[in-house]
């Protein structure tokens, strides 16, 4: 029996992809090799590449004059490869949560950086607004969906300068217009596929202005060039991807997800609204992601936090436990999980508050 997976990454994935990649895995396109054995360089996997491409573009509306690399290292090789490609003299950045800082800090390392606006003093629990972008910076970054606090930019922000956006834990998940940014990158963990796999949407003529000279495998230009083949891509994780964005197209597109993941956030939120025992810490509540819903007990049943989780685990509700830095609870809600598995966790919260409320 599958279980109710609210892993907050590696993450629930769609069934479809984990049939197609299972059967891959056996024997792909009935080459008699395994997805695991293919060559990188064989035509069957460059049309892998190429329809995995062509199915990103559609699905997100990508412009022309963008280019989509899928990478290793995860996101967090992107905190350095960023500056590396973009930051000449001075970069912006908008300090919303664990992953922005670190973001930060790997970008001092190759110029000046400006924190625009912040939230660490409130423990991260809204995103800033009215803040000023600089317009002599290189770059702004944001990072869309803070996976540990439960915030989310739900909006596509119009500056005067290339925006930059870390969007691991959300991409897909809601429309977005590729046209504001100048470069998108995330870990596909979340809303794609298996953990191995970077994708980086990058448009071309932001890139080639830094003076500072760039390691042949940390320029994006490289890997444009190549084809994301410069170095053996990381195949299995790109053929499950096809397989996630095969599953979205199938049925309805972005859209379509949209209203799905509204409605399962919606349902999460309204039961620790009513629930006695919880409350979601993100203090504005414009900001609550619809991709990872953060709750906490209330003060009186904090003694209570174990318990609860014993509960759920009879259930067969896997990862709500709350980041290690934050405690609590954390249910997320991405692409793939079924809004049934959401509707189980609600039943289980309802029946532990009629026990101890």
């Amino acid at each position: 029996m599958r279980k109710h997976n609210f892993n907050a990454g590696p993450s629930v994935l769609p069934e479809f992809t984990l049939e197609q990649t299972a059967k891959a895995v056996l024997d792909f396109n009935g080459s008699g090799m395994s997805i695991l054995e293919i060559s990188h360089r064989s035509k069957d996997f460059e049309a892998v590449l190429a329809e995995t491409k062509a199915l990103f573009k559609e699905l997100l509306n990508i412009p022309d004059g963008y280019s989509i690399l899928f990478l290793g290292g995860g996101a967090s090789l992107q905190f350095c490869m960023v500056p590396f490609n973009l930051l000449n003299k001075k970069a912006a950045y908008l300090n919303t949560g664990v992953w922005a800082s670190k973001a930060m800090k790997e970008a001092k390392l190759f110029g000046e950086v400006v924190e625009v606006a912040s939230s660490k003093a409130d423990n991260y629990t809204y995103i800033p607004k009215n803040f000023t972008v600089p317009e002599d910076v290189d770059y702004f970054h944001v990072t869309t969906n803070n996976t540990i606090y439960g915030t989310e930019l739900k909006t596509d922000l119009s500056v005067n300068v290339p925006l930059v956006a870390d969007a691991s834990s959300d991409i897909l998940s809601r429309p977005m217009d590729v046209s504001k940014y100048g470069l998108i990158y995330g870990g596909a963990q979340k809303n794609l596929g298996p953990a191995g796999v970077t994708f980086v949407i990058v448009k071309n003529d932001i890139l080639g202005k830094v003076t500072r000279p760039i390691p042949t495998m940390l320029d994006y230009k490289t890997h444009i060039e190549n084809d994301s083949l410069f170095n053996t891509p990381p195949a299995f994780g790109i053929f499950a991807i096809l397989q996630t964005l095969k599953w979205i197209k199938s049925i309805g597109g972005i859209n379509a997800i949209y209203k799905m993941n509204l409605e399962k956030a919606a349902l999460l939120y309204e039961e620790i609204d009513r629930n006695p025992l919880f409350r979601c810490p993100v203090s504005v509540a414009e900001d609550r992601s619809i991709m990872n819903v953060c709750f906490v007990m209330n003060e009186q049943y904090k003694e209570l936090e174990n318990e609860f989780l014993e509960l759920t685990k009879t259930k067969g509700i896997v990862g709500i436990k709350g980041h290690r830095s934050v405690g609590g609870f954390r249910a997320s809600t991405y692409n793939a999980l079924p809004k049934a598995s959401v509707e189980v966790l609600v039943a289980a919260m309802q029946e532990f508050a009629k026990q101890k409320a």
